[in-house]
């Protein structure tokens, strides 16, 4: 079955970096493309990065443009999502979803506080 497992999120500082991978099974990963979403409480769900089957296109949400990088490794069934220069305002609940099937992972917690 489908299968989407984040990891890498925790508790940062303010101004500190996180790496999130998101492993994906059970389908063809290569031809999906893949983005991150976050949820933070009481807020509606944003679109983080997006990237393309073969990591050739990728875009960003306003918030986190020059500050995240999404990439992935088709090998690996990976996607990465590199956060640096974190804010209060980055901690939220970071999910992964597959494109071509509409799947998302359990997420991942991130808090930056100091």
């Amino acid at each position: 079955q489908v299968q989407l497992v984040e990891s890498g999120g925790g508790l940062v500082q303010p101004g500190g970096s996180l790496r999130l991978s998101c492993v994906a099974s059970g389908f063809t990963f290569s031809i999906s493309p893949m983005s991150w979403y976050r949820q933070a409480p009481g807020k509606e769900r944003e679109l983080v990065a997006t990237i393309s089957n073969r990591g050739g296109i990728t875009n960003y949400g306003h918030s986190v443009k020059g500050r995240f990088t999404i990439s992935r490794d088709n090998a690996k069934n990976t996607v990465y999502l590199q956060m640096n220069s974190l804010k209060p305002e980055d901690t939220a609940v970071y999910l992964c979803e597959a494109s071509i099937n509409g799947y998302w992972g359990q997420g991942t917690q991130v808090t930056v506080s100091s």
